[in-house]
């Protein structure tokens, strides 16, 4: 690790999916319950279905990663929010999600909704509210392993 601190908050963020390649995505993937069992094929499908990816680096490393589902239009919804252990409790996760939210392809949708029983308190930080009514259809379990 450099002396130097100020190269551990020189962050760059990118809106583009082409920006993230799928083995430094399972490598943040690692440091989650829910994503650990990603395999690459998933990663780079699950890429490709994305409508937005948004992520940063530090250096060269990708050190945090969003996306969104959206029409464009009414409804959008964040998922996969990952930001590297050595990279949190510095603010990255907030400016990564503030340039996801005003991003000019979505900043006027009126409803973006997110599903993390994980992030909750940052998310209420970011002016998100809990609500009822979520229904979900869950196929598959999600691991824990």
């Amino acid at each position: 690790m450099p002396d130097n601190m100020d190269y551990a908050k020189e962050y760059v963020f990118y809106d583009s999916k082409l920006a993230v390649k799928p083995v430094e995505l399972q490598d943040l993937y690692r440091f989650t319950h829910w994503g650990r069992s990603r395999t690459l094929e998933q990663i780079e499908r699950m890429l490709g279905g994305s409508n937005l990816c948004f992520s940063a680096r530090n250096d060269v490393k990708l050190v945090a990663f969003c996306r969104m589902l959206t029409d464009f239009v009414f409804r959008g919804s964040i998922w996969d929010i990952l930001v590297h252990p050595d990279h949190q409790g510095q603010g990255l996760g907030t400016k990564l999600i503030t340039y996801a939210l005003t991003h000019p392809a979505v900043k006027d949708i009126p409803i973006i909704t997110s599903y993390s029983t994980d992030l909750i308190p940052f998310l209420k930080r970011q002016g998100f509210e809990c609500r009822e009514g979520l229904m979900v259809l869950q196929r598959v379990p999600i691991e824990y392993s």
